[in-house]
């Protein structure tokens, strides 16, 4: 097993156009902190498997995480998008799937983006 989340974290904070549109370093592990900062951004891994096997031990993994951009202006959501698919890109990472959705609760518009990667451990 691969553990990616440091190097996806330190691409997207060294994304220095990405911290602009987020008015500073609001990229979260799962949760932020102030659940009143917009934009923002959180990330999680969904998935962590072994691949490829040379000699029954895993030489790969296949990793997927999901990138959610949190904004209370729907206009906010396709330019931070950008930026976070070039950054994911940039890693090796292929977008599997991109979904607007509204959170009726919180009144918070919500980008869902999903990427996955085959890494060598």
């Amino acid at each position: 097993m691969i553990n990616l989340k440091p190097t996806v974290i330190q691409a997207l904070d060294n994304n220095s156009e990405l911290i602009s549109l987020l008015g500073g370093p609001r990229i979260y592990f799962m949760v932020a902190p102030n659940a009143e900062e917009f934009p923002r951004i959180t990330y999680f891994e969904l998935n962590n498997i072994d691949e490829d096997y040379h000699d029954d031990t895993p030489v790969s993994s296949r990793v997927s995480f999901q990138i959610s951009i949190w904004a209370k202006n729907p206009g906010q959501l396709s330019p931070i998008a950008r930026e976070v698919d070039e950054t994911m890109k940039e890693l090796g990472f292929y977008r599997t799937s991109a979904i607007d959705l509204f959170e009726d609760d919180t009144q918070v518009f919500h980008k869902a983006l999903r990427y996955s990667g085959k890494f060598l451990i």
